[in-house]
């Protein structure tokens, strides 16, 4: 099984007919997910040659919800006009929007989160984010979908890159959902969310969680682990030499005294019974060994990060839980 995407996910793209939307739409379509058309109130009535089959372009998401039976819609779409395109989808009942536009304004994601929480209809993941994938039955976004296969394994990042690496770590094991949920001040999903998703999925085994310095979400998050989560979870969070009171990459990932430190979030999350390494290359040792006598080796032969995988499937494995917690 997988959490938010599957392989009955009916997908459309806004902005598919610009440079990335087009490119990320041939690459899903080529993964198998599902891209039943796009969006562009421009061009509606066109079409765009995926690679694998013709789609149509729509001129409003309500038009392609009626026509395709669309339920994901990903969003390309440049930051001065994603407010408008996210919030049509959220009107038009899309249940799940995912938001891979960097630089949009705070307010914009601020206002157009707000919409869809008030809808209770629309599930929003991002801004600034590389989309979902369930390996083997679809992806939303632009995680490339060869790093690995499924196993039960889920991710839950801040970082897209982090999500690629940890993915390629794991990639003999194999992932049921692997979900970027982006490193902007705003997200429509956060760490929680995941954690919940993954503790009710039950080919979910074990859990990775990546987090960054700022904020408090991990410490949020930790605390939700220690009351709600049964499954054995897995740390790591990026920025343990991060200067204080400078951004590093993320808009979210800055330092102001000692709140939002990588180690006070080590802290936190090790209190609530979870482990975490201190490298994104640790935390894949501790996931293994969580997972251990059972997980396969690691592959022998050198390859790239981003190189084809044709992981096994895992074998069965027993009951897992987290050690015991300190309150």
């Amino acid at each position: 099984m997988a959490i938010f995407l599957d392989g009955d996910s009916r997908i459309i793209v806004q902005g598919i007919t610009g440079s990335e939307g087009f490119k990320h739409a041939r690459r899903m379509s080529a993964a198998d997910a599902q891209i039943v058309g796009g969006v562009n109130p421009k061009k509606a009535g066109t079409d765009v040659d995926l690679g694998n089959r013709r789609t149509p372009v729509f001129g409003t998401v309500a038009e392609a919800m009626r026509e395709t039976g669309a339920n994901v819609s990903v969003v390309f779409v440049p930051p001065r006009f994603a407010k408008a395109a996210v919030c049509e989808a959220i009107e038009a009942g899309m249940p799940l929007v995912v938001v891979i536009t960097e630089g949009i304004p705070v307010r914009d994601t601020v206002e157009f989160y707000a919409q869809a929480k008030a809808s209770g209809r629309t599930r929003i993941i991002g801004p600034n984010c590389p989309g979902i994938v369930s390996p083997g039955l679809s992806n939303a976004g632009i995680i490339p979908d060869h790093i690995t296969g499924s196993g039960p394994i889920g991710l839950v990042s801040k970082s897209g890159t982090l999500t690629y690496q940890m993915m390629h770590e794991l990639s003999d094991i194999g992932f049921s959902t692997a979900i970027g949920i982006g490193g902007d001040p705003i997200v429509g999903t956060s760490h929680i969310d995941a954690l919940a998703a993954f503790e009710a999925d039950p080919e979910t085994e074990l859990i990775v969680m990546i987090g960054e310095i700022g904020g408090d979400a991990e410490e949020r998050a930790a605390e939700f682990i220690r009351k709600n989560v049964t499954k054995p979870v897995v740390g790591y969070i990026a920025g343990f030499t991060a200067p204080e009171g400078k951004t590093m990459g993320h808009a979210g990932a800055i330092v102001s005294g000692s709140s939002g430190t990588a180690r006070a979030k080590k802290a936190a999350l090790e209190s609530a019974g979870v482990r975490v390494g201190t490298s994104p290359s640790e935390a894949a040792a501790l996931a293994r060994n969580a997972l251990a006598p059972t997980s396969p080796a690691p592959p022998t032969r050198p390859h790239h990060p981003l190189g084809p995988t044709s992981p096994a499937p895992p074998p069965a494995r027993p009951h897992l839980t987290r050690p015991t917690r300190s309150d």
